[in-house]
């Protein structure tokens, strides 16, 4: 609609004067979350010549887009000027928002989609952790225990490129005798160095990570159905969240997440690396990878996670589209497999789940306006870290399933204070 009238609208005010609507949306709040009351400024300016008439409003949904608020003010802004509207939301209990500012006035029409929390510290999920979880975790511990790792380190040609480091190709064994693969990227000066295992996304392959650090190694992994990693799992993009999900023994991201634990193997095997001084670090996929492997290996130090999928799962159902509409297409493909059977399987996956049993301290990275790990199942994540020595999240209120520099240049610090690397 807005295409077709510009052109009319445009040649109207360059008849009477150009200009332009301009809006800036703040709140005193850094991270958009609030106590009681969601607080917001919407300054607009007109340098049109000619007056502006119409209406300024928002709405506020929760969850599944149930509308819960909305209010409208008339406005009548004189030519050439600026307003400020303060909105003020309260009554709401905890919990995240997505609220949409609209503006309709006579030569401009826009919307803009936010989100804020109240109080999120209260968030917990509704759904208990399921039977059996520690025992279900500790046989696949054993079974891997079982598995000769056969580590293998090739040293890349390409390191004589580089400076500061040498990089090696990784080999090992994991779970159920499956060849995993990895980049290792070491200081070439003399020393024992902490190691920074980063975990990958989902069907992402890694590569060596060089970083500017002289005093910190880099592990990536292409953990199975990834990457190097597809000898025996090699399976279409859309289908690798599904593999095998309808038996939680056989489930792809068990023997995943064993390939973290058995990297945590090969860096504790290594006499040039810091064994007692590892960071487990990855986003999204990788995220929910940290948590689950600082949750079953005492051996991670620091766990660096930036917007955990698998996170509240039974929550997630009319919040996301994947995995969900993923999983709903494989159930089609299954005779007799139902949705129930397959969340069953998942509650041994779920990252609210691994979150109470970690024990080192924990960067959690999150965005409000996430399509993928809504930030109230992150925050039900993050307030079930219940044993974490310490905890901290940074919170993005203008990003969707991303961090900004500010986890960046902290999670640096936070990193190298924590190693004594001065």
């Amino acid at each position: 609609m807005l295409g077709l009238i510009m052109p009319a609208l445009h040649c109207y005010a360059q008849e009477t004067d150009d200009g332009e609507i301009s809006t800036v949306l703040s709140t005193k709040s850094k991270d958009a979350i609030f106590d009681k009351t969601a607080s917001y400024n919407f300054e607009v300016k007109n340098t049109y010549n000619v007056p502006q008439e119409g209406t300024i409003s928002y709405v506020v949904f929760g969850k599944q887009g149930v509308q819960l608020r909305k209010e409208s003010i008339k406005v009548n802004m004189p030519k050439k000027s600026s307003s400020n509207f303060s909105f003020n939301i309260d009554g709401l209990k905890s919990g995240f928002y997505k609220i949409d500012f609209m503006i309709n006035v006579s030569y401009y029409d826009d919307t803009t989609h936010k989100a804020f929390g109240i109080r999120p510290e209260e968030i917990k999920s509704q759904y208990p952790e399921p039977a059996g979880f520690d025992k279900f975790w500790a046989d696949a511990r054993a079974e891997l225990a079982q598995i000769p790792p056969d580590f293998k380190m090739t040293l890349l040609p390409d390191t004589i490129k580089n400076n500061n480091r040498r990089s090696y190709l990784v080999e090992m064994r994991s779970l159920d005798s499956v060849i995993i693969h990895g980049y290792l990227t070491v200081p070439k000066r003399k020393g024992k160095f902490p190691v920074l295992l980063g975990l990958p996304g989902y069907q992402v392959s890694v590569a060596p990570l060089f970083g500017a650090d002289d005093d910190l190694a880099i592990l990536t992994l292409d953990v199975r159905g990834q990457g190097l990693s597809r000898g025996k799992i090699n399976t279409p993009r859309d289908e690798f969240i599904t593999y095998h999900i309808e038996n939680k023994e056989q489930y792809v991201m068990r023997g995943v997440i064993m390939d973290c634990i058995r990297a945590v193997d090969f860096i504790s095997s290594r006499q040039e690396l810091d064994g007692g001084n590892i960071v487990a670090s990855g986003g999204s996929m990788g995220g929910f990878l940290a948590l689950a492997t600082a949750a079953l290996d005492s051996r991670i130090k620091l766990c660096s996670s930036q917007n955990p999928i698998m996170s509240d799962i039974r929550n997630l159902p009319g919040e996301v589209d994947w995995p969900i509409l993923d999983i709903e297409r494989y159930i089609k493909t299954q005779p007799g497999l139902t949705f129930d059977q397959v969340l069953n399987t998942l509650d041994y996956f779920d990252s609210k789940n691994f979150a109470k049993r970690v024990k080192c301290q924990v960067l959690l990275g999150i965005g409000l306006l996430d399509n993928l790990v809504p930030p109230a199942n992150a925050y039900a994540v993050y307030n079930n870290m219940l044993n974490s020595k310490k905890k901290h999240i940074i919170v993005f209120k203008d990003l969707a399933h991303e961090i900004g520099s500010e986890y960046v240049n902290y999670d640096g610090r936070w990193v190298r204070d924590s190693f004594g690397l001065f």
